[in-house]
């Protein structure tokens, strides 16, 4: 049995597992990764050899750490050792073992939007539906907080309404976002808890993040994952993402980029302090995003397609739509959940 890990922005790390009587009889660890001193990969096949075949994540790579010692391994890490040999396993999977839908329906009003991450996440989780990427359209401005934020202190809910902007709270947690129609790309990303099986949080936004950087470099933007969530370019921040996974392992990767931004509107609306800015590195709201059409100088429309084409030549893709049934299932969460104050104001 074969498998593959892509470290992002790293090198590939491949593991060939032979296995008997529920125990990792023979491992061998491959790849364009350096290692010094190069002895130490026997020592990283001997230290797997003889494990329980269904040992995770965290007992292989402690189990590598403390084969390797002070040897230095560059281009990968003992974590990516132990996916590699879970995905030759079939317990843990890679982008090429899966055929996504792309989905892009029209203009939505922001709550549907919210309410469809729920769903399809839940429905990816189920099994009910494939692995999905989903492009967004806004029929109306909106500010979105996350899950965790306090309503009061991240929005100036009076110019809010002065310039009636919706304000709504999505499942995922990480930062508020404005966005109008025409003046951000925002995408999201359903797939399998497999697909991230032993990658930390942070680990897994840089994994599911490494085609939007493939896509934005293709566009001349010298685009980079800026830990924890950010999508960044030396001229400044470009986006961000956020993630929500379900018990049963499905996750929820969604982020927004800015096209066009109203920066001055943005200020109006959005309490962004000191603190914020002071950890971003900048003393100006104003300098921490950088529009994507400044960059590229395309327009949105031909910007989203160089992105999904990007994604298509990569991955296995078919076209596929929201089903009636799920649409139904998105009201009814507008109408029990999202809309409600008890969810706009679960954080006062």
């Amino acid at each position: 049995m074969r498998g593959e890990y892509k470290v992002p922005g790293g090198k590939l790390v491949a593991a060939d597992v032979e296995i008997a009587d529920g125990v990792m009889r023979e491992v061998r660890i491959s790849g364009d990764f350096f290692l010094e001193p190069d002895d130490a990969l026997a020592s990283i096949d001997g230290v797997l050899t003889g494990l329980a075949e269904d040992a995770d994540v965290a007992t292989m790579a402690a189990a590598v750490s403390s084969a390797v010692g002070d040897a230095e391994l560059i281009g990968f890490t003992p974590e990516a050792v132990a996916i590699a040999v879970r995905r030759a396993q079939g317990r843990a999977s890679g982008w090429t073992d899966h055929t996504f839908e792309i989905v892009h329906p029209g203009p939505l009003p922001p709550l549907t939007h919210l309410a469809l991450d729920q769903v399809l996440l839940e429905e990816v989780g189920a099994g009910r539906r494939a692995p999905t990427l989903r492009i967004w359209e806004w029929a109306g401005p909106a500010i979105i907080i996350g899950s965790f934020q306090s309503l009061r202190n991240e929005v100036d809910q009076v110019a809010a309404e002065a310039h009636r902007i919706e304000v709504v709270r999505r499942i995922s947690g990480g930062g508020a976002m404005f966005v109008e129609p025409g003046n951000s790309i925002t995408y999201s990303l359903y797939v399998p808890g497999s697909l991230v099986d032993g990658l930390s949080f942070e680990r897994s936004y840089a994994f599911l993040d490494d085609w939007v950087l493939g896509a934005l470099r293709e566009l001349g933007i010298d685009a980079s994952y800026v830990p924890l969530n950010d999508i960044a370019s030396p001229e400044g921040k470009i986006g961000g993402a956020a993630q929500k996974r379900l018990a049963g392992g499905a996750v929820l990767h969604h982020a927004t980029m800015s096209y066009d931004i109203d920066a001055d509107k943005m200020l109006q609306v959005l309490r962004i302090g000191r603190e914020k800015l002071s950890d971003k590195g900048t003393k100006s709201a104003r300098k921490r995003v950088d529009p994507m059409r400044r960059q590229t100088g395309m327009a949105r429309a031909d910007v989203i397609d160089r992105m999904v084409d990007h994604f298509r030549g990569r991955y296995d893709t078919v076209d596929g739509e929201i089903t009636a049934a799920e649409y139904a299932r998105a009201d009814q969460l507008v109408a029990e959940k999202f809309s409600t104050p008890a969810w706009l104001a679960r954080v006062p």
